[in-house]
């Protein structure tokens, strides 16, 4: 399997450090630490890389999160105060040119910041709270209560049926773009169970038989991709059109002319049927797993 995007990571994230305020400062003074560049929690590239800079001489520890270290070198990022946009076609086309490491690095960087913006008071008691562990994670000023950055966790999944395979398309997307159907999984469910119930919900097809296939961090704004296929037990479709605009099943060979036709842009091409997700997302690699199958 090709690299995923998002995956790949190379920096150490140094646990023990979170639970050392003093080397926490210390690594941020450090001479050699690097700052990643962002601009609204766009990256500014350099070169074909993520830019990076130097600490400045006053910065405040609590303003930053420690990202990890690379080859001893320690690596942070600013928290900004302001909940992230949506992707820009300038973030999308540094996406598509960053390395997978660094992709990596970018998502684990977005996601932290993101979600200490939209966490400044308390769940609990709905006081003020500030940052510890290094960035990773907030206590409340008033109760005590420890907050840490969270994860959604959401499958994305193909039904295949008689050699086909089940894609639909939502409104927002471009046009001509299909993918994978998703949906977060709910309390009390297993990636089984809602693999399923999202298919039943969004398109009305039964399935058996689910299988893990991978999955991906997706920093917009903090989910876990868990990618699968399952076999319906029939192709019969009742779409959901508060979900999906539209839902088709597609043979291999219409996946491989669209991979081929690279309709990983913005829509269909030429004599591909559909256009495909970006080659960052986990939708892409699970239609290119299922099309070499």
């Amino acid at each position: 399997m090709n690299p995923i995007g998002f995956t790949g990571g190379r920096l150490d994230r140094a646990d023990p450090l979170r639970h050392d305020a003093q080397g926490f400062a210390a690594a941020l003074a450090d001479p050699a630490a690097r700052l990643l560049v962002l601009n609204d929690y766009q990256p500014e590239m350099a070169e074909g890389r993520l830019g990076w800079t130097g600490i400045d001489a006053d910065a405040v520890p609590e303003d930053h999160v420690l990202l990890g270290f690379e080859d001893g070198v320690p690596h942070f990022a600013r928290l900004t105060g302001q909940p992230a946009a949506g992707r820009s076609f300038e973030m999308i086309a540094a996406l598509h040119a960053l390395e997978t490491g660094e992709a990596a690095t970018y998502a684990a960087a977005r996601s932290v910041i993101d979600w200490h913006a939209r966490h400044g008071f308390c769940a609990r008691c709905g006081a003020a709270t500030v940052p510890f562990r290094a960035g990773w994670g907030r206590r409340c000023l008033a109760c005590g209560t420890e907050h840490f950055p969270r994860v959604d966790p959401v499958v994305i999944m193909i039904a295949e049926h008689d050699g086909r395979a089940l894609l639909g398309r939502q409104p927002a997307f471009p046009p001509g773009r299909y993918s994978a159907l998703a949906g977060f999984l709910e309390p009390g469910e297993s990636i089984e169970e809602a693999v399923a119930r999202e298919l039943f919900e969004e398109a009305g097809v039964r399935v058996k038989n689910v299988r893990y296939i991978a999955s991906q961090p997706w920093p917009f704004p903090s989910s876990l991709m868990v990618a699968c296929v399952a076999t319906a037990l029939d192709d019969r479709l009742t779409i959901d059109r508060t979900e999906l605009e539209d839902a088709i099943w597609v043979s291999r060979d219409d996946v491989r002319a669209a991979l081929a036709g690279d309709g990983a842009g913005d829509g269909a091409r030429d004599a591909t049927r559909f256009g495909v997700p970006p080659s960052y997302a986990i939708a892409h690699t699970l239609l290119k797993e299922w099309a070499a199958a």
